[in-house]
């Protein structure tokens, strides 16, 4: 299907067999920093335009590794208590999730797999550890309850998120769906642009919320993924399922603007001092530039999805921080993202007034 908008398509990466202008892999030295990364208190767990270099190792974690292959080229199921425990990891990291989306981690051995997952999670559900909530279509939604968050903050098996909720809540209220939605996002994205790569799972956060309490603006990023690249250490992730206005969504993206432009006065007393972009200091310390934001597009039929993303590249026109948008049937398809803003600090900075000294 083509899509002509005046949004500019990056420039592809030279690779073997990623789709054209689809982002690269992560690998080799930008993502050296991942380990570190995940265990910043400031940091909070995609798309990276900065091309990526292979041939350097990453020391990866292999918690929830792609299904492993047998001798003669038969995928081989995991053992039962493996299943359970990569079932507890996988929802500790994308909160809900469903045995469809679970299995497609877990096992790779489509519908035959989801038996072995289902089965897991009745085994969990009566130790208590998972609950379901809702359904999405036939496929119930699960969850982990307090007691499975407690089970895996006792093993040390994911880097410590004390405010993570359950996501139980959410699915009682008929918002499962979403959650549902951004899952599939962070699976196509896995599957796509980090080569199926499933130990990047772990880096994720959902729900993360970005705040600066002087201005009172606060907002929750559907999902955060923790693997840097040269610039930056962390990639924002929006998803719209087809539920909210265009000018919500529009609002979104300049909230992130807002957020970028926000700068702070430091200075010792009896000196002039000076002034500071907020991210920079007190949240992603690491990063050269703000996070690229994406903006995922779902929930509704394709050619619908594709108004919407020209109305969003004409809602965002003129923002200064970089924004890439793509629908989640393209994400999973593994098409090209379209870039329809560029980071700019010296514009924004233009743009928002200077913070006051002491």
């Amino acid at each position: 299907m083509t899509y002509a908008s005046s949004a500019r398509q990056p420039e592809p990466e030279p690779r073997s067999t990623r789709s054209r202008g689809a982002e690269g892999p992560v690998d080799g030295p930008e993502s050296s920093a991942a380990s570190s990364a995940v265990n910043d208190s400031n940091v909070v767990p995609i798309t990276a335009a900065h091309t990526a270099r292979q041939g350097s190792a990453r020391h990866a974690d292999t918690s929830l590794p792609s299904p492993e292959t047998a001798a003669k080229g038969k995928k081989s199921t995991p053992t039962a208590g493996k299943v359970r425990a990569d079932a507890l990891r996988m929802l500790g990291c994308v909160r809900i999730a469903t045995v469809r989306q679970m299995a497609q981690v877990i096992t790779g051995e489509g519908s035959d797999g989801r038996s072995y997952v289902r089965r897991a999670m009745v085994e969990l559900a009566e130790l208590g550890l998972v609950e379901t909530n809702g359904k999405d279509g036939k496929d119930q939604i699960w969850n982990l309850t307090p007691a499975g968050q407690k089970a895996l903050a006792d093993g040390n098996e994911l880097p410590p998120r004390p405010k993570a909720g359950s996501g139980a809540k959410a699915v009682r209220a008929g918002f499962g769906l979403h959650a549902v939605a951004v899952t599939d996002t962070i699976l196509a994205y896995t599957d796509t642009v980090l080569r199926g790569r499933r130990e990047f799972l772990t880096d994720w956060q959902v729900e993360v919320n970005h705040a600066i309490k002087e201005t009172g603006l606060s907002f929750n990023t559907d999902a955060v993924l923790a693997v840097p690249t040269k610039t930056s250490e962390v990639r924002l992730f929006e998803l719209d399922n087809g539920s909210m206005s265009q000018a919500r969504l529009a609002k979104e993206a300049w909230d992130y603007e807002r957020y970028a432009g926000h700068r702070v006065w430091e200075g010792a007393r009896g000196t002039i001092g000076g002034t500071y972009p907020f991210w920079q200091r007190h949240r992603y310390t690491r990063s050269k530039t703000f996070p690229r934001l994406h903006v995922v597009l779902a929930g509704k039929a394709e050619h619908l999805l594709d108004n919407r993303l020209q109305a969003l590249t004409a809602a965002v026109r003129g923002i200064t921080i970089a924004v890439w948008v793509n629908t989640l049937p393209r994400l999973q398809r593994g098409e090209s993202w379209y870039e329809i803003g560029v980071d700019n600090p010296d514009r924004r900075r233009a743009r928002y007034p200077e913070a006051v000294g002491r």
